[in-house]
């Protein structure tokens, strides 16, 4: 049994413009659109996107400025944004929580998914009601691994913990698997963009085989959110395999490690090394896991590489489409180069444009190198090359 792929987005090659409003490692409340003065620049961010074919973004609520008081909410940032983006013709994919929450929440906190809850269906209600003939597709919370990561396991924000990450996991798994059911409640035809990080856990070249054992054990642990979203493990969340929709996978030059060293596969392989996996074999475990239709949520690469990284990106997403995955599109992640959340005065210059301050003006400065490269390799990347013709039903494959 077949059916046709509906593919929800405007256009094949997407951006992001950066949303985090966390706690860094120091306490300190980051509001990376605010560092970057994007809603300023907003009309002019948006009508730049038209010269790359870009028509579909992501976009960040900002829960922590949506929500200053408990169950209050001001959506007022969002409206503008929704404003301009209709007036350019820009689809808005919406994250919730990217990777920030009120002052008074942890993912701990008993009422953190009541109120997540509440925000994911004042959400969908205020974008039914602003956008009534516009497709909402909504990110929950961007990069669970990531975060409860970050946040349970290296004390890299809230909630400063170390060591307990699988219980930061679950409760944000929690609250996303009631956040989906929300969201649906408002809006049913509302598309789940789940945004993971698609990473490549080794071993050492000289450990034995438990070491090896333990590295594909760790490398499988990426699967564990996903799986979680389905109800194929912690049922009691909830989860059902109609809550994992669209598969986003977050890719960065350092996604692939050495376990327990921190040594990092250079993405470009120079050496040969047997243990590195292009980003196609990458992306295919993962469909194979699960067949459903796949975006590359993010990428980019900082400094002088960014060409050479958007070309080496297009090339394995080329092979991608030879296997007949359906891959939906390249979020180039982010548009406009962002300071470093520990650091707000380091630029990671890993944008399309780079931000810059002339005269007391935040202006923006194109990298040429960057977007002849991006211009050159789209044109091997038409949107008529998405897989759109028919796939199998999907059937969730959690064997390997």
């Amino acid at each position: 049994m077949t059916e046709n792929i509906d593919n929800p987005f405007n256009s094949f090659w997407m951006g992001g413009y950066e949303c985090s409003d966390q706690l860094n490692n120091t306490g300190q409340r980051v509001d990376l659109m605010g560092a970057t003065h994007h809603i300023e620049n907003l009309d002019g961010d948006y009508r730049a996107l038209l010269d790359f074919g870009i028509r579909t973004v992501r976009e960040g609520i900002r829960w922590s400025r949506v929500e200053r008081q408990p169950y209050e909410y001001d959506f007022s940032v969002v409206g503008h944004m929704l404003e301009v983006g209709k007036a350019h013709g820009i689809q808005q994919v919406w994250d919730i929580c990217h990777f920030g929450f009120p002052d008074d929440l942890t993912p701990l906190h008993p009422q953190f998914t009541p109120r997540f809850t509440a925000i994911c269906s004042a959400f969908a209600a205020f974008h039914r009601r602003e956008c009534p003939d516009l497709p909402l597709i909504v990110t929950p919370i961007n990069e669970v691994s990531f975060l409860s990561w970050l946040g349970g396991e290296v004390g890299g924000t809230s909630p400063f913990a170390v060591g307990i990450g699988w219980h930061v996991k679950y409760a944000l798994m929690r609250a996303y698997v009631a956040g989906v059911r929300a969201i649906r409640d408002i809006d049913p035809s509302a598309r789940i963009l789940t945004t993971e990080p698609l990473v490549n856990v080794v071993p050492s070249l000289t450990t034995g085989n438990a070491a090896t054992e333990e590295a594909r054990l760790k490398h499988l642990e990426q699967f564990q959110c996903l799986d979680m979203l389905t109800g194929n493990i912690c049922p009691e969340l909830g989860g059902r395999p109609e809550y994992l929709d669209l598969l986003g996978f977050n890719f960065y030059h350092n996604n692939q490690w050495v376990l327990g060293l921190g040594e990092i596969l250079h993405w470009a392989n120079p050496h040969s090394d047997p243990r590195w996996l292009p980003l196609s074999q990458l992306l295919l475990e993962a469909y194979q896991r699960y067949h459903r239709p796949i975006l590359l949520s993010e990428t980019s690469h900082p400094g002088d590489h960014r060409p050479l990284w958007i070309r080496f990106i297009a090339e394995q997403c080329k092979e991608v489409l030879r296997q007949q995955i359906p891959l939906l599109g390249i979020c180039i992640y982010p548009l406009i180069d962002r300071p470093d959340w520990d650091n707000l005065d380091h630029w990671h210059h890993s944008g399309l444009w780079d931000h810059e301050v002339v005269d007391g003006q935040h202006i923006r400065i194109l990298n040429e190198e960057y977007a002849a490269e991006l211009l050159k390799v789209q044109q091997g990347l038409p949107e008529d090359n998405i897989v759109k013709n028919e796939r199998v039903i999907p059937v969730i494959d959690h064997s390997q």
